[in-house]
């Protein structure tokens, strides 16, 4: 009931995203009922079935992955504040979010039977298909209940699914430490973080960072007399110190976004009350200071209590994806004919491909971040690398599977359509329900990200960044991305198709 009244009372985007999901669940939907009559209507060839139902799993993937992407967006399942002492505590949330997400696949499966008994001519005022689609409609055969409620169950069950365990809460506490105890300064037992160098406990300053300031702070050396720091304020030491600047270039002025007036240098860490509202990204902060450290956006950890919990920016499955990658062009190009109806291993070939693209797609998405900050960046280059090194686990791994289903689109293009069997209707709707999932899934992460820095880019209108730089700044990114993944994409597709051509 809980669900029913949040689908209800929610805007009209979030319906729209969820309708989205039902179209997919409805698509695939028919595609397994076409399957089972094709499976009812050809009882000697069983293996031409099993191949029809195997190629249906790419558009139930694509279906799962379009409700884990809607799922993450929506506003009314989002934890917040407060809630948990009525009763909405994250695992409640939880099970909301999987019973919508359940209810959006239910709905697009029973669509999905309705227009499959339509078109057999079951229902009443039906068409007459004989001997257009007989084969995949299994016109004039009894439909084995079990089957249909097994496969029309499969997109509602796996989303789910998918959703709770994407979802699940995480224990926000950071992982104790399996490091071996090791000997401070002077011999002092406790944890050393890091080594230090031959004389940098007794170099001048070096104890500075880090010291708690007084209530009271002096006046700046122009005379202006600053009103006192923050209580809890934490002054570092600064080798060239001066005024802050925003993004525009223009100082920075000491109230904005609820800041301190300790501010003092490029080099200040704020940590005082007016701190956890500025909102900023990783790195925005100390670039709209002139800093270069981290931010805390509200909460523990960097966290907003109202917001979803960051990803962790793991790149270290960028080898695992290069290696998937590489296996998938090896199993396509092994099972692949030319002028052949494209066989499981093609599949397997091209699933190992999807995942090779969407595991390696964060890391190139972080390695895209990083050169833009390459060789001395201004205001624009530097924030649209923050920006993409912080959504790189977001929006990297829907990228990576449109590069996969675009090189895919290419080989059967250019080759399974040249000298190939010809698409045929069903085989037209599998490659549009894929292709509009994957594209659905990139837009819905693009309408993610851009909720989850909605803070940072408020905090940075208020700092004075104009609104044409940060539009501006959301072209480079785009541009970046598409000088990145165009390529790739092509490459892959071009050796993909080379061993099919000969």
């Amino acid at each position: 009931m809980l669900a029913l009244r949040l689908t209800r009372a929610a805007r009209l985007a979030v319906h729209l995203r969820r309708l989205l999901v039902a179209v997919a669940s409805a698509g695939t939907g028919f595609l397994l009922l076409c399957a089972l009559g094709h499976a009812l209507s050809h009882p000697g060839t069983p293996g031409a079935s099993a191949l029809r139902l195997a190629w249906c799993a790419a558009p139930l993937a694509a279906s799962v992955q379009l409700a884990v992407a809607v799922a993450r967006t929506d506003p009314g399942t989002r934890p917040r504040s407060g809630l948990s002492a009525i009763g909405l505590g994250p695992a409640r949330l939880l099970a909301v979010s999987a019973t919508t997400t359940a209810l959006s696949g239910a709905l697009g499966s029973v669509a999905a039977l309705l227009v499959f008994l339509h078109l057999r001519g079951d229902l009443a005022g039906g068409p007459s298909l004989a001997g257009v689609a007989t084969d995949a409609l299994a016109a004039g055969q009894a439909l084995p209940a079990p089957a249909v409620l097994t496969l029309l169950s499969l997109v509602p069950v796996t989303a789910s699914a998918a959703v709770a365990c994407t979802l699940r809460p995480r224990d926000p506490r950071p992982a104790a430490s399996t490091a071996a105890r090791g000997y401070g300064r002077f011999g002092a037992y406790g944890w050393g973080k890091a080594r230090e160098t031959f004389g940098a406990y007794g170099r001048f300053g070096a104890r500075w960072t880090g010291e708690r300031a007084p209530l009271t702070a002096a006046p700046d050396q122009a005379g202006t007399g600053s009103p006192p720091a923050a209580e809890g304020t934490v002054l570092t030491r600064t080798d060239t110190p001066g005024p802050a600047t925003s993004v525009s270039g223009g100082p920075l002025p000491a109230t904005a976004a609820g800041l301190p007036t300790a501010v003092a240098g490029p080099g200040a860490v704020v940590s005082g009350p007016g701190a956890a509202s500025s909102g900023l990204p990783m790195g925005a902060s100390g670039f709209a200071t002139g800093g270069s450290g981290p931010a805390s956006a509200g909460g523990p950890g960097g966290q907003s209590p109202d917001g979803p919990a960051p990803r962790a920016q793991n790149t270290t499955v960028l080898p695992w994806g290069v290696t998937a990658l590489a296996v998938g062009l090896a199993v396509e190009a092994y099972t692949g004919e030319a002028g052949a109806t494209p066989s499981a291993g093609v599949l397997i070939g091209w699933a190992l491909t999807a995942v090779g693209l969407a595991l390696a797609g964060p890391g190139l998405t972080q390695l895209c971040g990083r050169l833009l900050q390459a060789a001395r960046p201004g205001a624009l280059r530097l924030l649209a690398g923050r920006v993409l090194m912080e959504e790189s686990q977001r929006v990297g791994r829907p990228l990576g599977v449109v590069a996969a289903v675009a090189a895919a689109g290419y080989v059967a293009t250019t080759v399974y359509d040249s000298d190939g069997p010809a698409f045929g209707p069903l085989s037209t709707l599998g490659a549009l329900l894929v292709a509009g999932c994957t594209l659905a899934t990139l837009l819905t992460a693009a309408v993610e990200a851009k909720h989850a820095r909605a803070g940072a880019t408020d905090a940075l209108l208020r700092l004075g960044a104009p609104p044409a730089t940060l539009r501006a700044a959301a072209a480079v990114r785009a541009a970046a991305l598409l000088a990145l993944f165009g390529p790739l994409t092509l490459v892959v597709a071009v050796l993909a198709a080379l061993p099919l051509s000969r």
